[in-house]
């Protein structure tokens, strides 16, 4: 299994991302997929998860500023970022939902 995360960097407050997920090494669509992240000093947090049928789910913090999208044949996913804030400052990872596997991760960080 290998999840390879990209898309981080540096972004300005009210600036957007897109990160991406790079899966193989499993049947992706087969599976739930979860970006976490992790912020300076806290624990990982759920941001958004996507069923194989693109049935999407949020943490609350996410307020409407993030989309999850998968792409199947692609074995692809994707967190597009909107109207970043400070907060939002953190390492981002892929994971397989229910299991062990995770990337290892891409940072984003919002300045002011």
């Amino acid at each position: 299994v290998q999840l390879v995360e990209s898309g981080g960097g540096l972004v300005q407050t009210g600036g957007s991302l897109r990160l991406s997920c790079a899966a193989s090494g499993f049947a992706f669509n087969m599976y739930t997929m979860n970006w976490v992240r992790q912020l300076p000093r806290k624990e990982r947090e759920l941001v958004a998860s996507i069923r194989p049928n693109g049935v999407t789910n949020y943490a609350d913090f996410v307020e409407g500023r993030l989309t999850i999208s998968r792409d199947n044949a692609e074995r692809t996913l994707d967190l597009h970022m909107n109207h970043l804030t400070t907060e939002d400052t953190a390492n981002y990872y892929c994971k397989i939902a229910g299991t062990g596997h995770w990337g290892e991760g891409t940072k984003v960080t919002v300045y002011s």
